[in-house]
């Protein structure tokens, strides 16, 4: 028998995600942009918007619409209850309307017919889906944009700092962290370029009725009081369309989307793109903050990066948050492309599969986010350690240089081979790469002492690194 106490019955009532396993987004601001309160009230917000945009359009009675959005209020909601009750119908919208029928009916009871006035469920959670997107991009661009100001100072700042460039893990030729720092910027950058360009185009209100037709909207319309007398169905359509959307702040869409499923889609490509982006830092710093390179260091702090067994250690823990996000997130976008194929005008499963990728994309591509904005703003840069770095190989790593230099009076085959032997030479000896072609019979009268110390200065090899520093900062 288990002597082991507990609760034998189980863990007791469902709680909320508290983001125990998701340290990445815990405690930053698109968590609680995402969470179910805000998307509730996201729900609710497209439910009163709705209403003043019929009301604008005169189908609505305004004084129904003011009581609607009087009482679409998420803290008069139990989210739990509302979750529970979507479990009987495949969506919380279904009970969520009839929640806030009931609370207008006892406000207002006059206003009670007027909610949810010829829409369906997938209008109101479309709706709401991009209202939660579009919030939470705000605070993802403006960390993406913190990032790129922070990296741009750091590209500046070392334009001309040599480090080794690494290729398949190993030293290369010389580049320089000033590169490597404006590459990171101009990934973040395009991130940014691609989720702006979703919230400025993709992000629109989903308007289509029971199938896409409109067709209890304008219903409605044709029994509102004032009719719709001298305004045919593209009239009304344009009008509720364009209420909608200036109601909600969100674009207008050409088509329904209910089976369109393109904003969502790449909402998520772009997400992908900026977690992956994030990652590329992330994973450039954690390789240069190991111990035996040390060209990096994240940022300090008390208990930043400590260790539950070794004291000595401040692991890099917002590279590996940002990291965690960039292997999930397109994963999870993945999801949402295979959602495009979706059948009939109403998906029976593929537009629910949407919803929770849809928000765990939003809230660890916005967590890494605001790691990359603390790391960039932080990042301490060794440039002592990057100069021993490159004379670990005892200058081999401008063998390409020699090679390159030495092509026009040997023979380009000649000068590779050469080197190549060389550089074996001293990798088995232990000894500079210059002192075994100093003595190499080969060269002699070819090459002089103060010339190879010249050719082997890894300073003097680093290309249009700082060229390209520049043209990157100017764009």
């Amino acid at each position: 028998m288990s002597t082991l106490r507990g609760n034998p019955a189980g863990p007791g009532p469902a709680q909320p995600d508290a983001g125990l396993l998701s340290p990445v987004r815990v405690g930053t601001d698109v968590e609680a942009a995402v969470g179910d309160t805000a998307w509730l009230q996201a729900l609710l917000d497209a439910e009163a918007a709705l209403a003043r945009a019929q009301a604008r359009c005169g189908t609505v009675p305004a004084e129904a619409a003011e009581a609607i959005t009087a009482a679409a209020r998420a803290e008069h909601f139990d989210v739990r209850e509302l979750a529970l009750a979507a479990r009987r119908t495949a969506n919380p919208v279904v009970g969520l309307v009839a929640a806030l029928t009931r609370l207008v009916g006892r406000q207002a009871p006059q206003a009670a017919e007027y909610v949810h006035r010829g829409s369906t469920s997938q209008d109101v959670f479309d709706t709401g889906a991009m209202l939660v997107a579009a919030r939470a991009l705000r605070l993802i661009l403006a960390d993406l944009r913190a990032t790129a100001a922070s990296l741009a100072s750091l590209a500046a700042a070392h334009r001309d700092t040599v480090t080794a460039a690494r290729t398949l893990g190993l030293h290369a030729v010389p580049t320089t962290f000033g590169l490597r720092a404006a590459g990171w910027r101009h990934l973040v950058l395009e991130s940014a370029a691609r989720l702006q360009r979703v919230a400025d185009q993709e992000l629109v209100v989903s308007l289509g009725g029971a199938a896409g037709t409109l067709a209890g909207y304008l219903q409605y319309a044709a029994q509102a009081p004032a009719g719709a007398a001298g305004r045919g169905a593209r009239e009304v359509v344009d009008e509720l369309t364009a209420a909608f959307a200036a109601e909600t702040g969100l674009g207008r869409p050409v088509l329904p989307w209910h089976a369109l499923r393109t904003p969502v889609t790449d909402l998520g490509a772009a997400l992908a793109h900026t977690a992956g982006a994030l990652g590329k830092m992330a994973a450039d710093v954690q390789v240069m903050a190991r111990t035996e390179i040390g060209e990096v260091a994240e940022p300090a702090g008390p208990g930043q990066g400590a260790s539950s067994a070794m004291p000595h250690k401040q692991n890099p823990v917002l590279a590996t948050l940002i990291r965690s996000a960039a292997v999930q997130v397109p994963a999870l976008s993945s999801v949402l492309a295979q959602c495009l194929p979706t059948e009939d005008e109403r998906s029976a499963g593929l537009w629910h599969a949407e919803w929770q990728p849809l928000r765990e994309c939003l809230r660890l591509t916005g967590g890494a986010a605001r790691a990359a904005a603390e790391l960039a703003a932080g990042l301490r840069v060794h440039p002592e350690r990057m100069r021993a770095n490159l004379d670990l190989t005892g200058g081999q790593v401008v063998s390409e240089r020699l090679s390159a230099y030495l092509a026009p009076r040997l023979g380009r085959t000649a000068a590779k081979e050469l080197l190549a032997q060389a550089s074996e030479q001293a990798r088995l000896r232990g000894r500079p790469l210059g002192e075994v072609l100093g003595e190499l019979p080969a060269l002699k009268g070819v090459l002089g002492g103060a010339e190879l110390a010249g050719l082997l200065d890894p300073r003097q090899y680093t290309g249009a690194a700082g060229l390209l520093v520049d043209r990157a900062l100017r764009g």
